[in-house]
């Protein structure tokens, strides 16, 4: 169900959170699927709507950096400038809890700010569709891939249209676990070197989501190419993605909801012109070559 992000709305979403259930809510990045990141039925819950194997981890998202300290064990000096500088906002910090570690973010987002404010927990909230589909950037998107998720907060298209930063601080140096809406070059201009992300094997567990061989891709096939020309050998009808005469940030923004309204429209083939091999387009190239991966 939809509803509006207003004092009912907000009202209804906190009473199921704390009873256990699952809320969809709008970030800035991507509509996420919350639940009660401490309580380990609601958060299989999430896996089970989403089909997600258990091996791919959540983010916990909080409303403030003090509420981010107080759930982790180890808070580096990395973290807090990363955290005074960029938070509220796409980026997720990697730290140390107990024996392993936690990823924790602060959306930059009034309906989400005001959902955990309420509800006064942190949530697991990963992207709220099928496990390897498009992400949703609408309230609609999210009821055509999770019909039965029972309460959908509507907060209107997303701003960014791709999935957070995520760097893991439990190092010596940062390093890039998932490029995102947050460019390298903001977070080196805070904090110095960041090591670049390492491939790893699906069924392995990872300290990070999104770093899965094949993930937000469409229903129909998904091929990069270098230069659109003929379209003939494709099977057919083909749906044309192009960046041209757009940045990386205005591409983004409508990546997603892009590949929604070609699945919608019954292409059986997207052909997407490849993005420059520039750091300021590292984000998109990531997630269409996995939306490519066969």
């Amino acid at each position: 169900m939809i509803v509006r992000p207003d004092a009912q709305g907000l009202a209804r979403a906190v009473d199921l959170l704390r009873a256990g259930s699952v809320v969809a809510f709008p970030t800035e990045t991507v509509y996420g699927l919350g639940a009660d990141a401490f309580d380990e039925k609601a958060v299989a819950e999430i896996y089970r709507l989403k089909n997600r194997p258990s091996w791919n981890p959540l983010i916990a998202h909080v409303a403030s950096a003090a509420a981010a300290r107080e759930i982790v064990d180890d808070w580096p000096d990395e973290a807090d400038e990363l955290a005074g500088r960029f938070w509220p906002g796409p980026l997720t910090l990697v730290l140390r809890r107990g024996s392993g570690t936690l990823a924790v973010r602060v959306p930059a987002h009034e309906v989400a700010l005001r959902l955990l404010d309420a509800v006064g927990i942190p949530l697991a909230a990963p992207s709220a569709n099928r496990s390897e589909g498009i992400s949703p950037t609408t309230a609609q998107h999210v009821a055509r891939s999770l019909p039965d998720v029972p309460l959908i907060l509507d907060g209107g298209s997303c701003a960014w249209g791709i999935e957070s930063t995520v760097l893991d601080v439990t190092g010596e140096v940062p390093r890039l676990l998932r490029p995102g809406a947050l460019g390298l070059r903001a977070i080196r201009d805070v904090i110095g070197p960041v090591e670049l992300p390492a491939g790893v094997d699906d069924g392995v567990q990872r300290p990070s989501p999104g770093m899965s061989r094949r993930h937000y891709a469409p229903r129909a096939r998904l091929v990069l190419v270098d230069e659109i020309d003929d379209l003939e050998g494709y099977e057919q009808p083909v749906g044309v993605l192009t960046h041209e005469g757009l940045n990386a940030r205005e591409y983004a923004a409508d990546l997603y909801a892009a590949l929604h309204r070609l699945d919608d429209s019954g292409v059986a083939t997207i052909v997407a012109l490849a993005p420059p091999a520039t750091e300021e387009w590292l984000a998109v190239r990531d997630r269409l070559s996995r939306a490519a991966a066969k």
